[in-house]
């Protein structure tokens, strides 16, 4: 698999102002960063221990269908390998995963906030603010390169987020 984006298309904003964006590459997570798929935070889900949420999700769009891909994804190293592992294998996904993703991903990030305190008190902090995947690399989850996508991960922090406020 090969990606046609530019490395200026990774950097954070503020490293694109001006002479940093030649001489820097910033690593360093933002403040809540707990909110993406790939935090080092394991979760149990489906009687399985997975290292992040990214992992269990891309290990559901096999469940029932393809166990020795789920396997691999179980086996995976981090959450990018098991991406990748479900991108080679794209082709034995479950039929009903394009109608069930989101239904997975909301039930995937109830665990994250019930089973991590951290990340539910980092969520409730975000109140009163619009919640966005700001990845220029997808216009599914997040808002894309032209922050004009569906923003769906957002969507379902924020819908999260309001049912526990709500309590």
């Amino acid at each position: 698999m090969s990606i046609n984006l530019s490395l200026k298309d990774y950097r954070d904003p503020w490293l694109a102002d001006g002479i940093l964006l030649d001489e820097a590459i910033g690593f360093f997570p933002r403040e809540f960063y707990c909110l993406d798929n790939y935090s080092a935070n394991k979760i149990e889900y489906d009687g399985w221990v997975y290292g992040t949420v990214e992992e269990a999700y891309q290990a559901s769009a096999f469940k029932g269908v393809a166990e020795d891909v789920v396997e691999l994804i179980r086996q995976a190293k981090s959450p990018y390998e098991a991406k990748q592992i479900s991108l080679a294998n794209k082709d034995c996904k479950r039929p009903d995963w394009e109608t069930e993703k989101v239904v997975v991903m909301e039930e995937l990030l109830r665990e994250k906030v019930r089973q991590h305190p951290y990340v539910k008190e980092m969520l409730l902090k975000t109140a009163g603010y619009t919640i966005v995947e700001d990845s220029p690399k997808d216009t599914y989850w997040g808002w894309g390169k032209n922050r004009d996508g569906e923003n769906h991960m957002g969507k379902l922090w924020m819908k999260i987020r309001e049912e526990i406020l709500s309590e």
